[in-house]
């Protein structure tokens, strides 16, 4: 990194309910293609504009986000949402990570299908001007033309896998092994985490 440069930090927000090989795929990407310095996967526990219903404990989802960054040096865990008023405000994490650390440059990372409604989101427009926002693709969000200012497209791979796909096979009693980060699949399974679990 360039000496007086800040480091360029992307915020990946979610529930994580569970963080999955998809979220892991995006922020390798991101890194390693030189887009950012690293990524933190910011846990989320409440999103306004999603319903709670099913969200495991924040406990047990952090768990599982330290697991996935375990071996990682580029891809970390942010908590720092677990400690802000609820419901969670982007802005007001954004704005709270710059105070808490000046030698960092904060982006924003979001999926196409959250882009489709980005403008629902409080001062989206302060996000773009201060923050910017790099927009992945999701399947079936294509990205239209006439882009904001302040986002930009990541051509990343497509990866057609949700974390309610996740949960809901596991709950059906199939290995998830493979579609989930080393460790947090015999974590879910140690815990018996989405019932059913074999």
């Amino acid at each position: 990194m360039d000496v007086g440069r800040k480091e360029i930090i992307g915020i990946l927000g979610g529930s994580f309910n569970p963080v999955h090989t998809g979220h892991m795929m995006i922020a390798a990407y991101l890194t390693q293609w030189g887009y950012v310095d690293k990524v933190w996967l910011t846990l989320s526990p409440l999103n306004p504009l999603k319903d709670a219903a099913g969200l495991l404990p924040d406990s047990e989802r952090l768990a599982m986000l330290k697991i996935a960054t375990g071996e990682t040096t580029d891809i970390l865990t942010c908590d720092i949402e677990l400690s802000m008023p609820r419901p969670s405000y982007t802005i007001d994490t954004l704005d709270l990570l710059s105070r808490r650390h000046k030698d960092k440059q904060f982006k924003l990372i979001i999926g196409s299908d959250n882009w489709c409604i980005f403008d629902r989101w409080r001062e989206h427009r302060r996000i773009l001007e201060q923050y910017g926002v790099m927009v992945y693709p999701r399947p079936g969000y294509p990205i239209e033309p006439g882009r904001a200012a302040g986002m930009e497209v990541i051509d990343a791979p497509t990866v057609n896998l949700s974390s309610t796909f996740v949960r809901d096979a596991i709950a059906a009693g199939k290995d998830m092994s493979v579609f989930l980060p080393p460790g947090v699949y015999n974590y879910i399974r140690d815990n018996r985490l989405y019932s059913n679990i074999l």
